[in-house]
């Protein structure tokens, strides 16, 4: 069977688990060869015998995303080995504490900040050129309706996710007359250690799986997904298109 990826090349970040591991695995399981990167190699490696499990194929990257010249030495290797970027899909990302803005340490503040909007400031500098080597490059960053509820205390890990999708939609229009097409995709309320997290006396079994979820982002990353600069949420019933 032809998958709708074949022979794509696609970058994960936070890939190791939740939605990233899912993404990456439904990249892989419709043809495209995806790069995975994870902070743990143990989480790297299970997803390299799922990957294979479905017949796909990865290249293993352990990266702190925070290591900022490892994403341009990262941009470089794939330069080298590929020569182009199809797909990025910009998915690691942190909570951070859940508290008033007054009592934000300044600790937490940047490390949420850096991985979930700095990470992927850095990311868009480094993949910008291999994407436009593409015949058709697809960039999507995973974004959380916080970044418009704003709730109280969810201050940091809320204005970060604005932050992204103002740096996303700003790099679209930035593309807007080449062949890369950047979007923000937004998971909603999904089966992760990140929402059990924030949420502890959820039940879990009420979420979507984040194999459900992740079966979204793959049409975002096709040639043939024309949209720019949006912001796309998942529906049960379908990708809905939010902003």
């Amino acid at each position: 069977m032809t998958g709708r990826l074949d022979g794509r090349v696609a970058l994960v970040t936070g890939a190791s688990r939740g939605l990233g591991a899912s993404a990456a695995i439904a990249l892989a399981k419709e043809g495209a060869h995806v790069i995975a990167t994870a902070r743990t190699e143990g989480g790297l490696t299970e997803l390299d015998d799922a990957i294979k499990a479905v017949g796909g194929s990865a290249t293993l990257v352990p990266l702190d995303i925070k290591d900022f010249d490892g994403i341009d030495r990262l941009g470089a290797a794939i330069f080298e080995r590929w020569k182009r970027l199809d797909i990025l899909v910009g998915n690691a990302g942190v909570l951070g504490k859940l508290t008033p803005m007054a009592h934000v340490d300044q600790r937490m503040w940047d490390e949420v900040m850096a991985v979930n909007v700095t990470a992927n400031y850095r990311l868009i500098r480094s993949m910008d050129m291999l994407l436009r080597q593409s015949d058709a490059g697809r960039a999507v960053f995973v974004t959380s309706g916080l970044a418009h509820k704003c709730w109280a205390y969810w201050g940091p890990y809320s204005i970060s996710k604005a932050a992204l999708e103002a740096m996303v939609k700003t790099y679209a229009a930035e593309t807007a007359t080449s062949t890369v097409k950047a979007n923000c995709f937004s998971p909603g309320a999904t089966r992760t250690g990140m929402r059990a997290k924030a949420m502890p006396g959820e039940d879990p079994m009420s979420l979507p799986h984040p194999d459900d979820v992740a079966a979204q982002i793959v049409p975002m990353c096709e040639p043939s997904f024309s949209d720019n600069g949006g912001v796309w949420k998942y529906e049960p019933k379908g990708l809905f298109k939010q902003f």
